[in-house]
């Protein structure tokens, strides 16, 4: 197998290194990459940087170019997000937005759907959420019991969300929602796109142990949303979920590249760290335990490779996204955790007091949520199973 670019993707890669030279906000490049605490302030910032990425023509690099993106091709998003991933750039605000529901909306939606929001979510002028979890069905989505009620020319709708991330900042909801009981519980669901200013949505944040609020509860008492909203047929809204969930699992597979980075940084730290005098690195069981990290990672980013050839070939995203996904996510999670437990007893300072740079404490928290968002490891592992490697459907108790 080739793993060279052509002369036109590398041409690619240098031009989006250049932009990002001269566009990162002032000392990132040079270590300087902290947000700002304040969710608010930080919001602005994560704002401010997506309207960067948009007037540069890099927010949405792989969406065509008719909806407002650079029309790259499937090699050039991977050049992107290496790049992305080499310099740790900012977070997209609007990356639910960007990920999943604007390609699902180009997809699957009418014409003036696509006309009235698909260019918003690229300039993150209206911030999107997702509503599909709830109190009682996190991995069973079927299971959901917010209700849709037509009435008087409009949809009625009434239930609770969980697990929602940005809904404190989002415009708008891509909403599932039970508008018929009499089939199987995966039929009956339809998808809706809910104005989140209105009065009957409510969001709750959600004081995580991370210390942050991205995730919120949304409570929905007798919200409005009309035909015009409606994603797909009524009564069609699986199809329009699973169709979602492609988009956002190829996405979260993506972290991929930051696993390099992340091994990258690991093996850094290693070296900076000393025990009674030496560098932890010249201990033999860290050396043994990076040389397992590198060969992980080494073969995720290889069977990423993989997929995506298969992702090339059939011009749509698999079910191999999950084994990406679970790579991503549970790798990722392992060697946090690793790094922390490298620190001793410093592992457990946090922020400011830590005692080298607070971000691993921060991100081996956040890394439990990785593990459960876009499908939980276990949803990943039937998928692989039964879709992958053939194997008989999991037996429900």
């Amino acid at each position: 197998m080739d793993f060279s670019f052509s002369p036109q993707e590398e041409e690619f890669r240098q031009e989006l290194r250049d932009w990002l030279a001269r566009n990162l906000p002032a000392g990132w490049l040079e270590g300087q990459r902290s947000l700002p605490e304040d969710e608010q302030e930080r919001a602005i910032f994560l704002r401010n940087w997506q309207r960067t990425l948009y007037e540069g023509n890099w927010a949405g690099v792989s969406w065509p170019k008719k909806y407002g993106g650079r029309g790259a091709s499937l090699m050039e998003e991977v050049i992107y997000q290496q790049e992305m991933a080499r310099v740790k750039a900012p977070p997209v605000l609007n990356i639910i937005g960007i990920g999943m529901i604007g390609p699902t909306l180009m997809q699957m939606g009418t014409e003036e759907q696509k006309a009235k929001y698909v260019h918003k979510i690229l300039s993150g002028e209206e911030i999107w959420c997702q509503g599909y979890s709830e109190p009682n069905a996190g991995s069973d989505l079927a299971a959901i019991q917010t209700r849709a009620v037509r009435e008087k020319g409009r949809w009625v709708i009434n239930g609770q969300k969980v697990w929602t991330s940005y809904a404190h900042l989002a415009d708008r909801c891509f909403l599932l929602a039970r508008t018929d009981s009499t089939g199987k519980k995966h039929e009956g669901i339809t998808a809706f796109l809910v104005d989140m200013h209105q009065a009957g949505v409510q969001t709750r944040p959600i004081h995580q142990m991370s210390d942050h609020r991205d995730f919120n509860e949304i409570f929905l008492t007798d919200a409005v949303a009309y035909d015009e909203d409606i994603v797909g047929q009524v009564n069609d809204g699986w199809r329009v979920s699973i169709a979602l969930l492609m988009h956002e699992r190829v996405g979260v597979a993506r972290q991929v590249f930051a696993l390099q980075q992340q091994f990258d940084d690991l093996v850094a730290m290693s070296k900076a760290l000393t025990q009674k005098g030496r560098p932890l690195i010249e201990d033999p069981l860290v050396r043994a335990r990076l040389a397992d990290f590198y060969a992980k990672t080494r073969g995720a980013l290889l069977n990423y490779y993989r997929n995506l050839t298969q992702t090339m070939k059939r011009g749509v995203p698999g079910p191999e996204g999950s084994l990406d996904k679970l790579a991503s996510s549970e790798l990722g999670k392992e060697m946090l955790g690793y790094a922390v437990s490298l620190q001793g007893p410093h592992g457990t300072l946090w922020k400011e007091d830590a005692w080298v740079d607070g971000q691993w404490q921060d991100g081996y928290m956040f890394s439990y949520g990785l593990t459960i968002a876009g499908g939980t490891t276990e949803i990943q592992k039937n998928i692989v199973a039964e879709r992958i490697l053939g194997l008989p459907k999991d037996i429900k108790s």
